[in-house]
């Protein structure tokens, strides 16, 4: 279901202004600061973050920048990040 941005914050292109949804084109969001962690490698393989201008988190596959973002809560990206820490997701990067 989508949700209407609130506030306007930019990186110098246009501001996300409009409906933002889960399956959304990436480059609609225009005006968001992408983000991938240090420990990315060099062959594009990242999750990148961006924070959307009503607090919500996007999320796209850096391989396909164009491709669909996912749109999460702050709260739901906290408890995933609450999970990693805790090791809950291990088994899915073992051997």
């Amino acid at each position: 279901m989508p949700y209407l941005a609130l506030s306007h914050r930019t990186t110098g292109e246009r501001p996300v202004d409009h409906d933002v949804y889960n399956g959304m084109a990436a480059t609609d969001l225009n005006g968001v600061a992408w983000q991938k962690s240090r420990h990315s490698n060099s062959q594009g393989s990242c999750v990148e973050f961006a924070r959307l201008p009503g607090g919500d988190v996007a999320v796209r596959n850096s391989r396909f920048p164009d491709g669909p973002a996912l749109v999460y809560t702050r709260a739901e990206i906290e408890a995933m990040l609450l999970g990693i820490k805790d090791g809950e997701f291990d088994h899915l990067v073992v051997g």
